[in-house]
């Protein structure tokens, strides 16, 4: 039986290992992005900002202590949104005589706002996505038939051929295993 891993920050700060930096990457990049991409960024430009953030955060997040009463959504969130404003102001200086003017820029105020639902699922889909491959195909199939599709037990069990029983332990196994996953991140 495999004990309950520390949460990706932990890990992260306490030794900021490969396999860590990886399932980080995996796991924010697409919303890191998608953010990007709100701000009103090209595909490229969207690109950019986020391998710049990920420069940031691979200097900032080894000595990151998490507070459980403070938001981690909201100091990556300031950080993406400064990385951003400098990136316009850098280049409303280049392009003084061009296209975009000083005035233009938006101002903090007008910066996109970030719901905290549309996160939370985001990160819940994530995790979803990068975990279904730890389980076995029959555990996976019963918890999503019975949870997300919201099937009855009964009915889910007879159609996988397994027991009732099976299907609230394949339920109850994944919601563990995301709530060690997300350990941190949903604050």
């Amino acid at each position: 039986m495999h004990t309950t891993p520390p949460s990706l920050l932990e890990r992260l700060a306490r030794t900021p290992e490969q396999a860590a930096w990886g399932k980080f990457i995996d796991m924010y990049t697409p919303l890191l992005f998608a953010w990007g991409r709100r701000l009103g960024l090209s595909e490229h430009d969207a690109a950019d900002l986020v391998q710049d953030l990920l420069t940031v955060l691979v200097e900032k997040l080894p000595t990151f202590q998490y507070d459980a009463t403070k938001s981690f959504r909201a100091w990556l969130k300031t950080i993406l949104l400064n990385r951003w404003r400098n990136l316009q102001r850098k280049r409303a200086n280049e392009n003084l005589t061009g296209n975009i003017a000083v005035e233009q820029l938006a101002s903090p105020e007008e910066a996109v706002e970030f719901e905290e639902a549309e996160y939370r699922r985001y990160l819940v889909r994530r995790a979803l996505e990068l975990m279904q491959a730890e389980f076995p195909a029959v555990t996976w199939k019963a918890c999503w038939q019975y949870l997300v599709l919201d099937r009855p037990a009964t009915e889910v069990a007879a159609e996988l051929k397994i027991s009732v029983n099976v299907v609230y332990l394949a339920k109850s196994r994944v919601l563990r295993r995301l709530r060690e996953e997300l350990a941190g991140l949903l604050d």
